[in-house]
């Protein structure tokens, strides 16, 4: 998935409110960008951090700018717009270039199930069963090399959570596809310390038949790709 504007760098002032970021531009400029991302974002909004925002010259949007990725300035890079995991899925997903649910040909996008929810995928097939498909965008990292999630609680993740459960019952396919939105990482944990109501929840989804798929991504400046090499 490209992005649909050159990303400019910048360096972040501060992040406030959850969704905005105040932020420099290499000209000196200072505005604020938009953060599409609810979680806390530990450790990706550090003062002085070198970031990479999108401009945009849409009139309904009052902040011209999205803060898109956090540039380590090492040669890696962590996607914090937790809206691009789906744009980068879709795209993976039309191709069938996932291999565990490259057999579907239908891809269908915020499906209603459940109990007032939406899947992020549906997925379907003539002769297999529907497959169902949530994804989670994951970009905490607090050893070398190993991401996790969540960086907050999460009590909308553990309600789809039962629902996955609740879909695998019912002779589903039930995915839960975490994709690691960081270069620097080649492994995946639930941080139970975190969220041990969301760690449990997940247990329990796995035992009645969730199943559990990593990816990692290719990020760099001009787009976002799911990496198709599985976690090891």
């Amino acid at each position: 998935m490209r992005f649909e504007t050159p990303l400019v760098p910048a360096r972040l002032i501060r992040r406030y409110k959850r969704f905005l970021a105040d932020c420099t531009l290499e000209d000196g400029r200072e505005v604020t960008a938009h953060c599409a991302n609810p979680g806390s974002m530990m450790g990706l909004a550090e003062p002085g951090e070198k970031i990479w925002l999108e401009p945009n010259d849409d009139p309904k949007k009052k902040l011209k700018y999205g803060w898109r990725l956090v540039d380590h300035e090492n040669g890696h890079f962590t996607g914090v717009d937790t809206s691009i995991p789906n744009k980068a899925l879709r795209a993976a997903l039309e191709a069938r270039e996932i291999p565990e649910l490259s057999a579907y040909e239908t891809v269908r996008p915020e499906v209603k199930y459940g109990e007032n929810s939406r899947i992020d995928f549906l997925l379907t097939q003539p002769g297999l069963p529907d497959a169902y498909v949530e994804i989670k965008s994951v970009t905490l990292s607090r050893e070398p090399g190993l991401a996790e999630f969540p960086d907050s609680v999460t009590a909308r993740g553990t309600k789809h959570l039962g629902e996955l459960a609740s879909m695998a019952a019912q002779g589903h396919r039930a995915i839960m596809l975490y994709l690691i939105q960081r270069t620097d990482c080649d492994r995946f944990a639930l941080a139970a310390d975190i969220d041990p109501a969301y760690a449990a929840a997940f247990d329990s989804a796995q035992a009645q038949g969730v199943e559990r798929l990593v990816y990692r991504t290719r990020i760099t400046p001009e787009g976002v790709w799911v990496n198709l090499l599985q976690e090891p």
